[in-house]
């Protein structure tokens, strides 16, 4: 069975709707802002944040004022929209939804406790019944008419390709005919404030893979993709052809220094694939900008390719770090990627990583054949996913 991408969707701080990211990538305009303008913080650090209220976002889903939906919702939302109205699913397939998120209706949650904090009648409970992960799944579910199997995911930043790994099985065992698979995760108070304690937040723009690297910038955002059986599908950007997931069991938050974990993760989804490492054309590295992050998965890179790097860039320096979206977000890009014969720039590099020497792309290329792209999320916990995603073959 070859299981291909059929559409696609993606919301972040460059904009809604894939075309708007694709072009801000273009012109090399970054979405990450000084501070933020809508979250209310005390901290003033780098953030990717999408200039819409949550009130603009429900006008234009068309759902009205009095809706209590977390902000999370409304980004998976609009970024499944997209995705299922480009893919055109034809009617009688049974449709899928495995949605990936951190920060479930965190924002709406904080906003409840700020009243209930002062006196313990005051407060919306409604608010608080978006807190739960599965909630945002649900509600884009209903928003977008998925009536069939639905789960949530929720492992860190690598929760959204390891939706895709979920999504491909459901598909290839029969639980459904096509699948929704991605991530959604909103900007909060309680993430900003965690990384933060966890001193890896840079208090500049994000520089991953560079030697002066500092930290990451947090990001919100979505992206979904719509898997489906090739001979299903009306439009195809490519093929879903390995998915892996590994665990270093190294730390809770850190990876082991010789990138165990991310190793894994890349071999047994190219295994997967049934591609050499010399086949691979591009890589979208999860270079978050922190220094273990960036210094392990280096590690991964090199033990893997060797001396021959393919082409390899992290997109995060375009919309920040959007934690359990990131491997939804990275994904769409990797899939336009294959379709259109792109290779993305890494942000704000000069120097490389001593030791590793390994220097990623800096300019938006069109300039060469990419056949396959492979696709780097490794979370929290020492999960790491990798995807393959390859030209579908006529």
């Amino acid at each position: 069975m070859r299981i291909v991408v059929g559409g696609v969707g993606l919301v972040t701080a460059l904009g809604v709707g894939v075309a708007e990211n694709l072009t801000a990538i273009r012109q090399g305009r970054s979405g990450i802002a000084a501070e933020p303008a809508l979250l209310k913080t005390l901290h003033h650090l780098p953030v990717g944040e999408l200039a819409m209220s949550n009130e603009a976002l429900q006008t234009r889903l068309g759902l009205p004022e009095a809706a209590t939906l977390s902000r999370t919702a409304l980004l998976g939302m609009l970024a499944v929209q997209e995705a299922l109205a480009d893919a055109r699913v034809p009617e009688g397939l049974r449709k899928g939804l495995v949605s990936a998120t951190s920060v479930g209706g965190m924002d709406l949650t904080e906003h409840f406790f700020a009243e209930f904090l002062v006196n313990d009648r005051a407060g919306r409970l409604r608010e608080v019944r978006m807190h739960d992960c599965a909630a945002s799944t649900e509600a884009i579910a209903r928003y977008n008419d998925i009536r069939g199997y639905r789960t949530t995911i929720s492992t860190a930043c690598s929760s959204a390709a390891n939706a895709i790994l979920a999504g491909e099985r459901l598909i290839r065992h029969g639980v459904v005919d096509c699948c929704v698979v991605g991530g959604t995760d909103a900007l909060s108070a309680f993430t900003l404030n965690g990384f933060k304690s966890l001193m890896i937040l840079d208090a500049e723009p994000c520089r991953p893979f560079d030697e002066s690297r500092q930290g990451l910038n947090l990001g919100e955002g979505a992206g979904y993709l719509v898997l489906m059986r090739a001979e299903d599908a009306a439009k195809c950007y490519c093929r879903v052809a390995g998915v892996a997931n590994s665990n270093d069991a190294f730390h809770q938050t850190a990876s082991s220094e010789e990138g165990e974990g991310a190793f894994l993760a890349m071999s047994e989804a190219l295994r997967r694939a049934g591609v050499a490492p010399e086949a691979v054309d591009y890589i979208n590295v999860h270079g978050t900008g922190t220094g273990n992050n960036d210094r392990s998965e280096g590690q991964a890179l090199r033990r893997l390719f060797g001396a021959k790097m393919p082409p390899f860039s992290s997109t995060k320096g375009f919309t920040g770090h959007t934690l359990a979206a990131a491997g939804g977000v990275e994904a769409v890009l990797s899939a336009v990627a294959v379709h259109e014969g792109f290779i993305y720039p890494n942000l704000r590099f000069t120097t490389p990583i001593a030791g590793l020497e390994l220097i990623p792309e800096t300019t938006f290329r069109t300039d060469v054949e990419v056949r396959c792209v492979l696709s780097n999320s490794f979370g929290f916990g020492g999960n790491c996913s990798s995807v393959v995603f390859t030209k579908e073959e006529k």
